[in-house]
């Protein structure tokens, strides 16, 4: 099977949404040029973790004087996901990083792959892209503004979920939940 390459370089849009009721979601990152729109399903821990390390290489930038000024107001975007949503693969790895001469940040998502060991992981990671067994990818080249704009929104869809429990901070379901911290015992 060959690889698909889904490449954005400057998109339109760049964001992060879900499909579904909370504590039954489907997290998606999308990337739209055009009427070219492509949607990549993912966990939501991911979704955290990249808005996270988005937020401090955005900080890291400001630092160096890269980026311009992160006081800028961000002007939320609060559209739903482009539609249809199809999803062309779901995410196993991400990777995040600054292409020096694009001066752009460079966010991308691998497909989930079944492996049989750590060595076989790292060496289908590290194939080229014109390789045709590589995962399938989507890489997406923004700016440091399209940057902010993905984090503040990824941490409202984050936030947007199930409400923690007030002792043991998992999330709970409409009917309450086992909390472990009351010894199994049903907290509602």
């Amino acid at each position: 099977m060959s690889r698909n390459l889904y490449v954005f370089d400057e998109p339109d849009r760049f964001a992060t949404g879900t499909i579904g009721e909370p504590g039954a979601r489907t997290f998606f990152i999308q990337a739209r040029a055009g009427r070219r729109v492509v949607s990549v399903a993912l966990e939501k821990s991911q979704v955290a973790a990249l808005a996270e390390r988005l937020g401090r290489l955005l900080v890291e930038l400001d630092k160096e004087g890269i980026v311009e000024d992160p006081a800028t107001p961000i002007d939320p975007d609060d559209r739903p996901l482009e539609e249809p949503l199809n999803e062309v693969f779901r995410a196993g790895t991400l990777t995040l990083g600054w292409d020096p001469d694009a001066q752009r940040i460079l966010v991308e998502a691998r497909a989930q792959i079944e492996v049989e060991s750590v060595e076989e992981a790292i060496e289908v990671l590290e194939r080229e892209d014109d390789d045709e067994d590589g995962p399938d990818l989507l890489r997406v080249r923004i700016d440091a503004e399209a940057a902010r704009g993905f984090v503040e929104r990824a941490f409202r869809v984050v936030r947007a979920g199930r409400p923690p429990c007030p002792l043991c901070g998992n999330p709970l379901d409409s009917n309450g939940h086992i909390c472990p911290r009351k010894n199994g015992q049903y907290v509602n």
